[in-house]
């Protein structure tokens, strides 16, 4: 992060609540829950994949049809 930081670039940090972080080194800061490791990666899906759809959105995306989807259909 530090080396993204001394480019000039954006950092965002997705942690659970009451994790420490050095001031400075995010530009933004998500919070999740706190849970067990088990489901902790299912709830820190939820805030990615809203990144990435509003990201999309906001570089004018189509968020229903992303390029280089492969996508098979199987006719019976």
């Amino acid at each position: 992060m530090q080396e993204i930081k001394a480019r000039k670039g954006k950092t965002i940090v997705i942690t659970t609540e009451g994790c420490e972080f050095p001031a400075g080194l995010a530009d933004e800061i998500i919070a999740i829950p706190d849970c067990h490791e088990a489901v902790l990666p299912i709830v820190a899906s939820v805030p990615v994949q809203l990144l990435s759809y509003y990201l999309a959105a906001e570089l004018g995306r189509d968020v229903d049809k992303p390029r280089n989807l492969a996508k098979s259909v199987t006719v019976e």
